[in-house]
């Protein structure tokens, strides 16, 4: 594949037509692709070299899609892509709570799923930003290293619970909605359904707040969203 390539892409994905029709897509597109048709395929192929990103099957065989997606993160912080057949909103709600950073629904436009793609490298490549630690109290937010120390003891979260936090914590004080969040974070506001974002921000508040019933920093601001006080 001559050329500069944009990055690899890992298709996990049982269908062959749903694997070549993505591999044409993304290989038009500039990326370098690896396909794989069950899970275990994929965790050979993301062991030996782990792919910048991966788009990922929920309903595999042999090893299911939400176990791979566990796996892949014990191999790295490598971003998720889930697809799911329409209707499976359970999977979807499992996949999102640990830390997917985007989920498309069958039947998919080929070309949607490249802009996602594209989108979410983009959004990685911000990191660092500004490098300076936060510093709120008994929490500490390292925005190079992407960790979180509470009290001096690193804080484990997901790809998503860090982006979330840090948005909020960079903007003490300021009110997001729930959509501002979906759009910021995962960059797409997905079906107007923000119940992610509950269960995201009720995740860290059980990492992060003393009281977690009684949050001092991560603040609901009733019928609007949520706000960071320090």
């Amino acid at each position: 594949m001559g050329g500069m390539s944009d990055g690899c892409v890992l298709v996990v994905d049982d269908e062959a037509i749903v694997r070549d029709v993505l591999t044409r897509y993304l290989e038009r597109e500039g990326f370098h692709v690896e396909a794989a048709a069950d899970g275990e395929a994929a965790l050979e192929l993301a062991a030996r070299s782990l792919p910048d990103i991966v788009v990922l099957d929920l309903m595999l065989p042999k090893v299911d899609g939400l176990e791979v997606f566990r796996r892949l993160r014990d191999l790295g912080d490598v971003p998720v892509v889930m697809l799911t057949a329409k209707g499976e909103e359970i999977d979807r709600l499992v996949g999102l709570e640990l830390g997917a950073d985007d989920y498309m629904s069958k039947p998919f436009s080929p070309r949607e799923v490249v802009a996602r793609i594209r989108a979410i490298l983009r959004r990685g490549d911000r990191g660092g930003r500004d490098g300076a630690p936060l510093v709120i109290g008994r929490l500490e937010i390292d925005r190079d290293r992407r960790e979180v120390r509470r009290d001096g003891s690193s804080v484990h979260l997901t790809r998503k619970e860090y982006d979330l936090l840090e948005l909020l914590a960079s903007h003490p004080g300021r009110t997001f909605t729930r959509t501002d969040l979906l759009e910021k974070v995962w960059d797409f506001a997905w079906d107007g359904d923000s119940s992610t974002i509950t269960v995201h921000i009720r995740r860290l508040r059980e990492k992060i707040e003393e009281h977690p019933s009684e949050p001092r920093h991560l603040v609901t601001v009733w019928g609007v969203g949520y706000r960071f006080e320090p």
